[in-house]
């Protein structure tokens, strides 16, 4: 994707209330597309839509955990970011979105670079 596209998609994405709720709201702890739609006051088919839109733009992760309650696993999101930033420089517009790592790919890192 160029830098063009990626923030005309990206600012798409923060124009959208729902994506935005789930992006905060999913910061703050993992949670369930069933708990986003409640969150968001939304329907679960357009939860759906959003997460897979904020998964494609890299800002949001998926991870299957435990259900404490019913013994199986449940699928739940959280934010894969802390910043987005956009600048002017040099007459162009530049993107750039400060990702979190994940411990585990940080390890594969330490251990490939070995």
């Amino acid at each position: 994707m160029s830098e063009d596209s990626e923030i005309e998609a990206v600012a798409a994405m923060l124009e959208d209330a729902t994506a935005r709720t789930i992006l905060t709201q999913t910061s703050l702890e993992p949670m369930s597309a069933n708990t986003l739609s409640e969150r968001c006051d939304a329907s679960k088919p357009t939860v759906y839509r959003r997460l897979e839109d904020l998964r494609e733009l890299d800002l949001l992760v998926e991870q299957t955990e435990p259900d404490p309650e019913g013994g199986h696993h449940r699928t739940v999101y959280s934010t894969n970011m802390d910043r987005i930033t956009v600048e002017l420089r040099d007459g162009e517009l530049h993107l750039d979105v400060d990702r979190r790592e994940d411990i585990a790919d940080r390890f594969t890192e330490l251990i490939e670079g070995i």
